[in-house]
């Protein structure tokens, strides 16, 4: 399970200089990518607890006019991300990078096409993939009422909203234009103006240790998330997802963010250049894999394995006193024990010749966050 981009011809031939190899990689910030994640926590600051200092001052600022239209639209951002946040990645040419102000951004997302727009939009349904070529909705009479009944699903507000996409796309660009504005001057200019430092400052750090030290460590250092096949040609993003995408004759876009933790997104839409937005680095723990992850679950889950944690959670036990204890033989109980420890879920220590097994409490304690973790990522 993971989201692939295959960058083959991305890096420079060997006749360039090392620290140009992979100039049509740029970590650049963008404002209106950082709005985006901002409503997003402002919508779900159960995902985002650290954050809750933030959402409680912007929250009282919101004038009621202003809240209850970030309501109309705020499936965009709520349990999905919209790809309109990202615009400049469908601006045609494919190395069109992010505004350095919100207006910027804004006219990059004035120059998609409204199927572009209607699409990147249609988000929130769970319609057809991004990553494969599709004709266009406004078009497609099938594609519009499947968008009408995905929508419906969702709710009367997230049908109205889709009638009225389809029906007047200009107008709804319009309005999330304002709406978007608005935001920026009830709360979104402070916020910009005091994370944006930190955000041009991990570009450049970035950027460096990308002519430096390469793709792999500059990707790698940034999560265990990621992983850098130089040789193949491939970057994969450990994500649950299972999707692939390419650079093609473009460029690949590192977007920082100081408001998107534990978010790591991966924007894989037909036609549109890749772009990785990442949360700036912290303390914060490395959370598994969802393999990892996976496999934990999938121990924990047998009947046997769940009554032997019992035991080994309270004290220490060898292999013969749990097939003791539960009437199974040593092999069978060892099958078991081997399961748990290859999830990481159990430790072992020695005393003189007998061995002793033991549940790992913190990592069965930590499973709920790092489940959570590894849906959000």
């Amino acid at each position: 399970m993971s989201v692939t981009i295959d960058i083959t011809g991305l890096a420079a031939d060997g006749s360039a200089p090392e620290a140009d190899r992979w100039a049509r990689i740029s970590v650049v910030p963008s404002p209106l990518a950082e709005l985006g994640m901002a409503l997003h926590v402002l919508s779900e600051p159960g995902h985002h607890p650290e954050l809750g200092g933030w959402t409680a001052a912007v929250s009282s600022r919101l004038s009621p006019h202003l809240a209850d239209r970030l309501c109309e639209a705020d499936f965009l951002w709520r349990t999905t991300f919209s790809d309109v946040f990202w615009a400049f990645a469908g601006v045609p040419g494919g190395r069109v990078l992010p505004g350095a102000t919100l207006a910027e951004d804004l006219e990059l997302l004035d120059k998609l096409t409204d199927d572009q727009f209607v699409q990147a939009a249609l988000e929130f349904t769970c319609g057809v993939r991004g990553d494969t070529p599709r004709p266009g909705t406004l078009d497609d009479p099938v594609l519009r009422r499947r968008a009408l009944d995905m929508a419906a699903a969702r709710g009367p507000m997230q049908e109205r909203f889709t009638r009225r996409l389809l029906e007047d796309p200009p107008a709804i660009r319009a309005w999330l234009r304002q709406l978007l504005l608005d935001c920026e001057e009830a709360f979104f200019a402070d916020t910009w103006a005091r994370v944006q430092p930190q955000l041009a400052a991990e570009a450049r750090h970035r950027t460096e240790l990308l002519r430096r030290r390469g793709l792999t460590e500059a990707l790698c250092s940034l999560s265990g998330a990621f992983s850098v096949d130089e040789e193949a040609a491939l970057i994969t993003v450990d994500k649950l997802p299972v999707v692939r995408t390419a650079t093609g004759d473009g460029g690949l876009v590192l977007v920082p963010t100081s408001l998107g933790r534990p978010h790591v997104l991966v924007l894989h839409r037909y036609g549109w250049q890749p772009v990785i937005s990442y949360p700036l680095s912290g303390p914060r723990p490395q959370a598994p894999s969802v393999a990892e992850l996976t496999r934990r679950l999938e121990a924990l889950a047998h009947p046997v394995r769940m009554r032997l944690c019992r035991y080994l959670a309270r004290a220490p036990h060898t292999t013969g006193e749990l097939a003791d204890a539960y009437g199974m033989s040593a092999p069978e109980i060892s099958r078991h024990l081997a399961v748990l420890k290859k999830a990481g879920l159990i430790t072992q220590c020695r005393r003189g010749r007998y061995v002793q097994h033991q549940l790992d409490l913190s990592a069965v304690a930590r499973l709920g966050s790092d489940f959570i973790e590894g849906l959000l990522r």
